[in-house]
């Protein structure tokens, strides 16, 4: 068996003297894990860093087994991500985000997003922007997707201001306004036709919206922790913000 393909670095275990698991993003085949012999050598270490992109060849015997890979350098990401505490947490929560799917599941779309959030992690407003679509693509790929394009209440598609967290739908304002306490704000940025960027207030809304679903449906049922990457990307990008 063999197969080529793009993939993103998101992490490497030790695997005997010299070699390393990779686990690795790719566009046609999902998340993916793989031998990489000799990964720890000086040459190899430095391509294997999380959010590189790389060009990836795949062997084994059978499918099912966990194979080889052979990694070539197509983009080296890793160095500026080190640079920015936003950018160092967040390709950690994005991992742990892609984890929370099946292993060799396909996900196209996931991968040109991660590539499109690695290249702006290091900008806050796009960073924390681009960070929700992608917990939210997530969300939609387990199944739990938000539908914030139309009202529950009353099936209108204009002055959505609000997120039921029993339904996960947008309610308009009029719908709302009565049961505002026991709503989500629906963020500006995430409104249909949006044209302003995010501001530090939508965002901690929209953090703290994800978050609840992810808990709901994902980690909650799981019996799985969170983890310090998102707390710490969602604190850099805040603390890099001015207040509304």
């Amino acid at each position: 068996m063999e197969w080529r393909d793009e993939g993103i670095i998101l992490g490497i275990k030790r695997h005997g003297e010299s070699s390393v698991i990779a686990e690795v993003m790719t566009r046609v085949r999902g998340r993916h894990l793989g031998v990489i012999r000799n990964g720890r050598s000086r040459t190899m270490l430095p391509v294997l860093q999380p959010g590189n992109l790389v060009d990836l060849t795949w062997r084994a015997r059978l499918d099912e087994h966990i194979g080889n890979f052979s990694a070539e350098p197509v983009s080296f990401r890793a160095a500026t991500l080190m640079e920015h505490a936003a950018s160092l947490h967040g390709v950690q929560a994005l991992a742990a985000l892609l984890r929370l799917l099946p292993e060799r599941d396909p996900h196209p779309h996931l991968f040109d997003m991660l590539n499109i959030v690695l290249d702006h992690l290091a900008e806050p407003t796009g960073a924390g922007e681009l960070y929700i679509r992608f917990e939210l693509a997530v969300l939609n790929d387990l199944g739990f997707g938000l539908d914030l394009n139309e009202c529950a209440a009353t099936g209108a598609r204009t002055d959505l201001d609000f997120v039921s967290p029993k339904s996960g739908r947008a309610v308009c304002r009029e719908a709302g306004l009565p049961y505002q306490h026991k709503l989500f704000r629906l963020p500006d940025f995430l409104k249909e036709g949006a044209q302003k960027a995010a501001t530090r207030e939508n965002l901690g809304e929209a953090f703290r919206m994800t978050r609840y679903f992810l808990d709901r449906h994902v980690y909650e049922p799981r019996g799985l922790e969170v983890g310090t990457a998102r707390d710490g990307f969602i604190r850099a990008v805040l603390e890099a913000l001015e207040p509304d």
